[in-house]
């Protein structure tokens, strides 16, 4: 089945369609790429060439793409169990679409989410209106906007790239229900701006610093200079050329050089330390991670980190920068997946309990405190610990409760037992 098999050809869609006035800004995304003051281009590409950029997308995009991810029903009683033989848990968990993997489906997504600051997919359906598969839509060729009605549309410009079924070129119209769309942080709650976009100086203030430090390097890591004549010299640039064909450029290294008719070299420039390229590195360094809210750590500075504070660090990288992430997620497959009478029976949840575990002695420290209050069993805690369950008649399920404590009221009552007992057995006395 051709991804698009199940779109119209923009030339289709309904004359008011064709007509819309009333745009949303925030698809214009795109007039925000582009030169940044430093005079560096800024994009999608060139961004990711900078190693916290990279790393920050991948650190987030791997995270998402790893987390367990369920379907789960609604119980009686409140309750949850996973809903395995709901048609789109084998999509989510598993496949999305006969090409890819869940990993590589959610790492994608959440690339172009970070990067474009929305994520698309087109929803493909059978006959009964399921979902029967998820096919990710590059960011840059989608265009939303709203009819003469109010009502939301997606224009999707197709390539030659997207499908190689060789049907006709050109703009594509997606009603809602055939896209499922994640947005990120926008002035108009529908569509979100790119981080990379919004701060692009920034970006680009690191791409001048890298771009510095390279063409620094490759100069031999000595500052530009002068060659002073004492007469006139009648032809400089083939001097010049002559000067830098010999001895710029790390390969001519600590070459001898020989200078005639009283010519002199002197440099000029400041060093490195003096400009403060390094401080200057390290802060931008700082400043992407700070754009994605990603600690400083995990792309690699250790600066500002212990052994006594990075846990405690990773876990603030999943309350505070993670989890915003997967409620979007989360809302947004369940909005747009689910049928309205499914949405009152079936939820979808990441599992991040395990990027929440503490060390080894803390974890054994927190279950020996739920299972002599009697809110954990054997099996509950082995279950976190991906061990085998023990088997129920050996009391794997029991719920256990220390016996020394007792409700306020009867604090006294078995000690007055006690005596009473204790009288009986002298004779009343």
């Amino acid at each position: 089945m051709s991804v698009f098999s199940r779109m119209f050809q923009a030339r289709d869609k309904p004359e008011e369609m064709r007509r819309a006035k009333d745009a949303l800004g925030g698809s214009r995304f795109s007039f925000f790429f582009g030169s940044s003051t430093s005079g560096k281009p800024v994009n999608e590409r060139t961004a990711m060439q900078m190693t916290a950029v990279y790393s920050c997308v991948r650190i987030l995009s791997e995270a998402v793409a790893g987390l367990p991810l369920h379907v789960y029903h609604y119980g009686k009683d409140g309750s949850k169990e996973k809903a395995v033989e709901h048609p789109l848990y084998h999509l989510l968990h598993d496949e999305p679409n006969p090409e890819m993997t869940s990993f590589n489906f959610r790492e994608t997504l959440m690339g172009h989410l970070l990067m474009y600051g929305n994520a698309y997919a087109q929803i493909i359906r059978n006959g009964k209106g399921e979902v029967i598969g998820l096919y990710p839509l590059m960011p840059a060729k989608m265009t939303v906007d709203r009819d003469s009605r109010g009502q939301l549309y997606y224009l999707y410009t197709k390539g030659t790239e997207d499908s190689p079924t060789g049907e006709e070129n050109g703009q594509i119209y997606l009603p809602p229900e055939q896209v499922l769309h994640i947005p990120g942080l926008g002035y108009d709650g529908i569509v979100g701006y790119s981080p990379l976009a919004m701060a692009k100086n920034a970006v680009g203030m690191a791409i001048a610093c890298e771009e510095y430090g390279a063409k620094f390097f490759a100069n031999d890591a000595a500052p530009g200079g002068i060659l002073e004549h004492p007469g006139v010299v009648k032809n400089p640039d083939k001097v010049r050329e002559s000067w830098n064909k010999l001895f710029r450029g790390s390969g001519n290294s600590h070459q001898i050089a020989v200078l005639e008719e009283g010519m002199k070299y002197q440099a000029i420039g400041i060093s490195p330390e003096q400009a403060q390229f390094l401080e200057t590195r390290k802060f931008q360094i700082n400043e992407i991670a700070r754009i994605f809210r990603v600690p400083p750590h995990m792309v690699g500075d250790l600066e500002k980190s212990s052994f006594s504070n990075i846990e405690q660090q990773s876990l603030e990288f999943v309350k505070y920068t993670l989890e915003p992430w997967l409620m979007r997620w989360e809302q947004s497959m369940a909005r747009r997946l689910f049928s309205e009478n499914d949405k009152k029976e079936y939820f979808i949840r990441f599992n991040v309990e395990g990027l929440l575990r503490g060390d080894y002695q803390s974890r054994m420290n927190g279950y020996a405190v739920a299972r002599q209050n009697g809110w954990m069993s054997a099996n509950d805690i082995r279950e976190l610990e991906n061990l085998d369950r023990i088997p129920a008649e050996e009391g794997g399920d029991l719920y256990l409760v220390n016996g020394a404590m007792t409700k306020l009221a009867d604090a006294g009552a078995f000690a007055g037992r006690l005596a009473l007992a204790d009288r009986i057995g002298n004779g009343g006395k």
